[in-house]
Protein backbone atom coordinates (compact mmCIF):
# COMPACT_ATOMS: atom_id res chain seq x y z
CA UNK A 1 0.00 0.00 0.00
CA UNK A 2 1.41 3.23 -0.98
CA UNK A 3 1.14 5.67 2.43
CA UNK A 4 1.16 9.24 2.59
CA UNK A 5 2.24 10.85 5.57
CA UNK A 6 1.00 15.01 5.46
CA UNK A 7 3.13 16.43 8.33
CA UNK A 8 6.99 16.24 8.99
CA UNK A 9 7.08 17.21 12.94
CA UNK A 10 6.97 15.15 15.97
CA UNK A 11 3.81 13.27 15.06
CA UNK A 12 4.27 12.67 11.76
CA UNK A 13 7.53 11.37 12.25
CA UNK A 14 6.30 9.08 15.49
CA UNK A 15 3.94 7.93 12.65
CA UNK A 16 6.28 6.98 10.22
CA UNK A 17 8.35 4.97 12.58
CA UNK A 18 5.67 2.66 13.63
CA UNK A 19 4.94 2.31 10.02
CA UNK A 20 8.47 0.71 9.52
CA UNK A 21 8.82 -1.00 12.95
CA UNK A 22 5.25 -3.19 10.92
CA UNK A 23 7.27 -4.19 8.42
CA UNK A 24 5.36 -2.54 6.39
CA UNK A 25 6.70 -0.30 3.01
CA UNK A 26 8.18 2.92 4.01
CA UNK A 27 5.43 6.05 3.78
CA UNK A 28 6.42 9.13 1.88
CA UNK A 29 6.46 12.10 4.26
CA UNK A 30 5.79 15.45 3.30
CA UNK A 31 6.41 18.48 4.98
CA UNK A 32 4.42 21.72 4.45
CA UNK A 33 4.08 22.64 0.65
CA UNK A 34 5.44 25.78 -1.39
CA UNK A 35 2.44 27.87 -2.63
CA UNK A 36 -0.57 27.09 -2.03
CA UNK A 37 -0.37 23.18 -1.68
CA UNK A 38 0.58 19.79 -2.81
CA UNK A 39 0.38 19.30 -5.98
CA UNK A 40 -1.97 16.31 -6.93
CA UNK A 41 0.81 14.82 -9.22
CA UNK A 42 2.94 14.42 -6.54
CA UNK A 43 0.60 12.13 -4.61
CA UNK A 44 -0.33 9.75 -7.28
CA UNK A 45 -0.89 5.86 -5.94
CA UNK A 46 -1.65 7.35 -3.16
CA UNK A 47 -3.95 4.43 -1.40
CA UNK A 48 -3.82 5.56 2.48
CA UNK A 49 -3.17 9.40 3.74
CA UNK A 50 -2.74 10.56 7.32
CA UNK A 51 -2.90 13.98 8.11
CA UNK A 52 -0.44 15.03 11.08
CA UNK A 53 0.14 19.02 9.88
CA UNK A 54 -1.32 22.02 10.79
CA UNK A 55 -4.90 23.17 11.29
CA UNK A 56 -5.49 25.40 8.14
CA UNK A 57 -3.34 22.87 6.05
CA UNK A 58 -5.90 19.88 6.62
CA UNK A 59 -8.63 20.69 3.75
CA UNK A 60 -6.19 21.69 1.08
CA UNK A 61 -4.27 17.99 2.03
CA UNK A 62 -7.40 15.84 2.30
CA UNK A 63 -8.39 17.92 -1.11
CA UNK A 64 -5.20 16.98 -3.49
CA UNK A 65 -5.08 13.56 -2.01
CA UNK A 66 -8.62 12.94 -2.82
CA UNK A 67 -8.09 14.30 -6.45
CA UNK A 68 -4.68 12.22 -6.65
CA UNK A 69 -7.37 9.03 -5.85
CA UNK A 70 -6.52 8.28 -1.92
CA UNK A 71 -10.03 7.22 -0.68
CA UNK A 72 -8.52 6.31 3.10
CA UNK A 73 -7.86 9.07 5.79
CA UNK A 74 -6.23 8.81 9.62
CA UNK A 75 -6.33 13.05 10.65
CA UNK A 76 -4.83 13.48 13.87
CA UNK A 77 -4.44 17.11 13.07
CA UNK A 78 -6.41 19.33 15.89
CA UNK A 79 -7.37 22.88 14.81
CA UNK A 80 -9.38 22.48 11.67
CA UNK A 81 -12.90 22.55 12.94
CA UNK A 82 -13.76 25.30 10.95
CA UNK A 83 -13.75 23.07 8.21
CA UNK A 84 -14.92 19.98 8.91
CA UNK A 85 -18.11 20.33 7.50
CA UNK A 86 -16.19 21.13 4.26
CA UNK A 87 -13.87 18.16 4.63
CA UNK A 88 -16.52 15.81 4.88
CA UNK A 89 -18.57 16.59 2.19
CA UNK A 90 -15.41 16.12 0.10
CA UNK A 91 -15.07 12.68 1.38
CA UNK A 92 -18.63 11.93 0.68
CA UNK A 93 -18.55 13.50 -2.94
CA UNK A 94 -15.72 10.60 -3.31
CA UNK A 95 -16.77 7.58 -1.74
CA UNK A 96 -13.87 8.39 0.83
CA UNK A 97 -13.75 7.54 4.46
CA UNK A 98 -11.45 8.99 7.36
CA UNK A 99 -11.11 8.48 10.88
CA UNK A 100 -10.49 11.91 12.46
CA UNK A 101 -9.64 12.85 16.27
CA UNK A 102 -7.62 14.94 18.41
CA UNK A 103 -5.73 12.42 19.75
CA UNK A 104 -4.93 8.42 18.69
CA UNK A 105 -4.07 7.04 21.97
CA UNK A 106 -5.71 4.08 23.04
CA UNK A 107 -5.02 4.90 26.73
CA UNK A 108 -6.86 8.18 26.21
CA UNK A 109 -9.76 6.69 24.16
CA UNK A 110 -10.13 4.48 27.80
CA UNK A 111 -9.29 7.75 30.01
CA UNK A 112 -12.00 9.52 28.27
CA UNK A 113 -14.77 6.48 29.05
CA UNK A 114 -13.24 6.71 32.36
CA UNK A 115 -14.36 10.60 32.52
CA UNK A 116 -17.90 10.43 31.42
CA UNK A 117 -18.67 7.83 34.31
CA UNK A 118 -16.74 10.17 36.56
CA UNK A 119 -18.74 12.72 35.41
CA UNK A 120 -22.24 11.32 35.61
CA UNK A 121 -21.39 10.35 39.46
CA UNK A 122 -19.75 13.02 40.79
CA UNK A 123 -21.91 15.47 38.83
CA UNK A 124 -25.21 13.66 40.88
CA UNK A 125 -23.11 15.69 44.03
CA UNK A 126 -24.02 18.79 45.82
CA UNK A 127 -20.69 20.88 45.79
CA UNK A 128 -18.26 19.44 43.60
CA UNK A 129 -16.59 21.08 41.03
CA UNK A 130 -14.90 19.38 38.46
CA UNK A 131 -12.14 21.35 36.62
CA UNK A 132 -9.53 20.29 33.73
CA UNK A 133 -5.55 21.17 33.61
CA UNK A 134 -3.58 20.14 30.63
CA UNK A 135 0.11 20.51 29.76
CA UNK A 136 1.97 20.20 26.60
CA UNK A 137 5.05 21.46 24.91
CA UNK A 138 5.60 25.60 24.63
CA UNK A 139 5.68 25.20 20.78
CA UNK A 140 2.12 23.83 20.83
CA UNK A 141 -0.08 26.01 19.15
CA UNK A 142 -3.70 25.81 20.06
CA UNK A 143 -4.86 26.15 23.56
CA UNK A 144 -7.05 24.22 25.38
CA UNK A 145 -5.50 21.29 23.24
CA UNK A 146 -8.08 19.19 21.38
CA UNK A 147 -7.29 16.70 23.70
CA UNK A 148 -8.46 18.42 26.71
CA UNK A 149 -11.68 20.22 24.47
CA UNK A 150 -12.84 16.46 24.30
CA UNK A 151 -12.74 16.12 27.99
CA UNK A 152 -14.57 19.30 28.40
CA UNK A 153 -17.25 18.07 26.11
CA UNK A 154 -17.73 14.79 27.92
CA UNK A 155 -17.66 16.74 31.46
CA UNK A 156 -20.29 18.71 30.36
CA UNK A 157 -22.64 15.83 29.09
CA UNK A 158 -22.22 14.44 32.55
CA UNK A 159 -22.87 17.57 34.14
CA UNK A 160 -26.05 19.29 34.15
CA UNK A 161 -24.90 21.77 36.03
CA UNK A 162 -22.25 22.48 33.28
CA UNK A 163 -23.24 24.48 30.49
CA UNK A 164 -19.59 25.88 29.32
CA UNK A 165 -16.14 26.21 29.16
CA UNK A 166 -15.44 29.47 31.80
CA UNK A 167 -13.40 32.24 29.83
CA UNK A 168 -10.48 33.14 30.81
CA UNK A 169 -10.99 36.41 32.61
CA UNK A 170 -10.93 37.69 36.33
CA UNK A 171 -13.66 37.31 38.74
CA UNK A 172 -14.21 33.58 41.13
CA UNK A 173 -15.38 30.40 39.23
CA UNK A 174 -19.15 30.40 37.78
CA UNK A 175 -21.48 27.93 38.87
CA UNK A 176 -22.56 26.54 35.12
CA UNK A 177 -18.60 27.24 34.01
CA UNK A 178 -15.82 24.09 33.81
CA UNK A 179 -12.97 25.82 34.84
CA UNK A 180 -10.32 24.29 31.78
CA UNK A 181 -6.32 25.75 32.37
CA UNK A 182 -3.82 25.22 29.57
CA UNK A 183 -0.47 25.14 30.09
CA UNK A 184 2.93 25.46 27.72
CA UNK A 185 5.90 24.99 28.54
CA UNK A 186 9.15 22.82 28.07
CA UNK A 187 8.84 19.67 25.82
CA UNK A 188 6.45 17.54 27.55
CA UNK A 189 4.24 15.86 24.94
CA UNK A 190 1.16 15.79 26.99
CA UNK A 191 -0.32 15.77 30.51
CA UNK A 192 -3.90 15.87 31.23
CA UNK A 193 -5.23 16.15 34.74
CA UNK A 194 -9.33 15.67 35.57
CA UNK A 195 -10.26 17.06 38.57
CA UNK A 196 -13.73 16.68 41.31
CA UNK A 197 -13.29 18.93 44.22
CA UNK A 198 -15.93 18.71 46.55
CA UNK A 199 -15.83 19.67 50.62
CA UNK A 200 -13.23 17.80 51.93
CA UNK A 201 -11.34 15.91 49.01
CA UNK A 202 -10.40 16.22 45.90
CA UNK A 203 -10.26 13.51 43.36
CA UNK A 204 -8.24 13.14 40.37
CA UNK A 205 -7.86 11.18 37.72
CA UNK A 206 -4.77 12.12 35.15
CA UNK A 207 -2.66 11.07 32.08
CA UNK A 208 0.81 11.80 31.36
CA UNK A 209 2.24 10.52 28.02
CA UNK A 210 5.76 9.76 27.52
CA UNK A 211 6.32 10.50 24.02
CA UNK A 212 4.31 10.03 21.25
CA UNK A 213 4.40 6.60 20.32
CA UNK A 214 1.17 5.80 21.74
CA UNK A 215 -0.82 7.86 19.30
CA UNK A 216 0.98 6.69 16.62
CA UNK A 217 0.06 3.17 17.75
CA UNK A 218 -3.66 3.98 17.59
CA UNK A 219 -3.45 5.93 14.53
CA UNK A 220 -2.14 2.77 13.02
CA UNK A 221 -5.04 0.44 14.65
CA UNK A 222 -7.46 3.04 13.27
CA UNK A 223 -6.39 2.51 9.79
CA UNK A 224 -6.62 -1.24 10.02
CA UNK A 225 -9.75 -0.81 10.97
CA UNK A 226 -10.54 1.57 8.01
CA UNK A 227 -8.97 -1.48 5.91
CA UNK A 228 -10.88 -4.50 7.40
CA UNK A 229 -14.60 -3.40 5.98
CA UNK A 230 -15.86 -0.92 3.53
CA UNK A 231 -16.75 1.79 5.66
CA UNK A 232 -19.61 4.41 5.14
CA UNK A 233 -17.99 7.98 3.54
CA UNK A 234 -17.05 10.85 5.78
CA UNK A 235 -15.66 11.26 8.72
CA UNK A 236 -15.90 8.54 11.54
CA UNK A 237 -14.90 8.70 15.03
CA UNK A 238 -12.20 7.40 16.89
CA UNK A 239 -14.39 5.62 19.52
CA UNK A 240 -15.77 3.56 16.65
CA UNK A 241 -12.09 1.80 16.13
CA UNK A 242 -11.76 1.78 20.09
CA UNK A 243 -15.44 -0.15 20.16
CA UNK A 244 -14.15 -2.60 17.98
CA UNK A 245 -11.09 -3.20 20.96
CA UNK A 246 -12.50 -3.55 23.37
CA UNK A 247 -15.48 -5.81 25.34
CA UNK A 248 -18.89 -4.91 24.85
CA UNK A 249 -19.67 -4.47 27.86
CA UNK A 250 -17.30 -1.26 27.62
CA UNK A 251 -18.21 -0.01 24.34
CA UNK A 252 -20.02 2.58 23.25
CA UNK A 253 -23.32 2.66 24.69
CA UNK A 254 -25.11 2.80 21.56
CA UNK A 255 -23.40 -0.78 20.51
CA UNK A 256 -23.90 -1.48 23.68
CA UNK A 257 -27.91 -1.82 23.13
CA UNK A 258 -27.24 -3.40 19.35
CA UNK A 259 -25.72 -5.97 20.63
CA UNK A 260 -28.57 -6.36 23.47
CA UNK A 261 -30.73 -6.49 20.69
CA UNK A 262 -28.90 -9.13 18.59
CA UNK A 263 -28.21 -11.16 21.48
CA UNK A 264 -32.60 -11.48 21.91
Amino acid sequence: MHTVIFGNGHLGQAIAAAIAASGAPAPRVLGRPDGAGHRQASLAGCQLAFEASRGDAVAGNVAAALGAGCRAFIIGTTGWEQDRSAVERALIDHGAAAVAAPNFSLGVAAFLRVVETAARLFGALEDVDPFVVELHRRGKADRPSGTAREIARRLLAGDPDRTRIAQPVGGPASRDALEVVSVRAGSAPGMHLVGFDGPGETVELRLTARDRSAYAAGALAAAAWLGRAQRAAGLHAFDAVVDDLLPADFADPGKRRAVAALAG
